[in-house]
């Protein structure tokens, strides 16, 4: 979980959003490719999904280092259908093709309806909800997944194909904040999951369910995608193992937007004054937590809890760059 640590400094976002481009760029990133890259780990962190922020560049800036990615990739689209596109990610981070699939997406799905793009060859996309939560701010709902390269062999169990991909959906709302749900499938079951017997006696169901998720976001994200069960094909960049799956759809289609995002408004609102869950002080919806965190510690500064100090510490030191803290 991401959960704010209670020895955590602060950290203010611009200076963060500095440290994180000087980072990329000293691996060879151009400074637009990675002021972009650093706006979008730093929102990650300000919204508290702290797994998917600004830490996160420390294995990306490694990766380029040794060539696994590209550092400057040139992405391309293919579309060949009026509702369908591909992202070549040309060997680089997945943000980048991610991102520009989901921006495509918006004109699309307005002209047909729905519209869906993969994106392929390239590494990372980070938070899917990046993405989703892109399409949902333009007033349509966003699905996003992916899946990446598994190396399955037969004496792993089964739970390893269900692979440790993401899922995202966002539902616009009218003056209430988007509904957001942005997950890992597999989040408390991996291999060095502590309590994963134990969630396995307790609630198979729930288990079985997470592995479903898993076993989805691997065919829709990984192998529509292109990206293949057995061998590297003839990737360039060997970091390039992942793909993604986005989809659109535009709410007007079905009922009339303003009542939907009425409806979502109503919805927000009644479900805050219901009875929180146990051991929390209030009932909230996906997405209403990390955007109350995000206009908050936009003032007040990202809470940086020690591990994370020691891995931007370590990147900072290997390769020359100021800490912002």
């Amino acid at each position: 979980m991401n959960i704010e640590h209670k020895e955590a400094i602060k950290v203010e976002p611009g200076k963060m959003r500095v440290f994180v481009s000087q980072l990329a760029q000293k691996v060879g990133m151009p400074e637009e490719k990675a002021d972009f890259l650093a706006g979008l780990l730093v929102k990650n962190d300000l919204r508290g999904v702290f797994s998917h922020g600004s830490r996160q560049i420390a294995t990306y800036v490694r990766d380029m280092h040794a060539g696994l990615i590209h550092a400057d990739p040139q992405i391309t689209s293919k579309n060949e259908a009026s509702s369908t596109l591909v992202i070549d990610g040309d060997g680089g981070l997945g943000y980048f093709a991610a991102y520009r699939a989901a921006e495509e997406l918006i004109e699309m799905c307005r002209l047909n309806g729905i519209a869906a793009a993969v994106t392929r060859n390239h590494g990372h996309i980070g938070a899917a909800g990046i993405y989703s939560r892109l399409l949902a701010e333009h007033d349509l709902v966003g699905y996003v997944t992916s899946g990446h390269k598994l190396n399955l062999v037969p004496d792993y169990s089964i739970m390893a194909a269900a692979g440790g991909s993401p899922m995202s959906f966002a539902v616009p709302s009218g003056d209430e904040p988007p509904m957001v749900l942005d997950f890992g499938a597999m989040h408390d079951l991996y291999a060095d999951s502590p309590h994963v017997a134990e969630l396995f006696g307790l609630a198979p169901g729930l288990v079985f369910r997470s592995m479903g998720l898993g076993f989805m976001c691997q065919a829709l994200g990984g192998f529509l995608a292109g990206v293949p069960l057995h061998g590297d094909g003839e990737l360039q960049y060997k970091g390039a193992s992942q793909g993604s799956l986005i989809i659109a759809l535009d709410i007007k289609r079905f009922i009339p937007l303003e009542y939907f995002k009425g409806e979502m408004d109503a919805y927000m609102r009644t479900t805050s004054e219901m009875q929180p869950m146990p051991g929390y002080d209030k009932a909230t919806l996906p997405g209403v937590l990390e955007l109350q965190r995000e206009l908050d510690w936009s003032l007040s500064g990202i809470p940086v809890s020690p591990d994370h100090q020691a891995v931007l510490s370590a990147a900072a030191s290997e390769f020359r760059v100021k800490l912002p803290f």
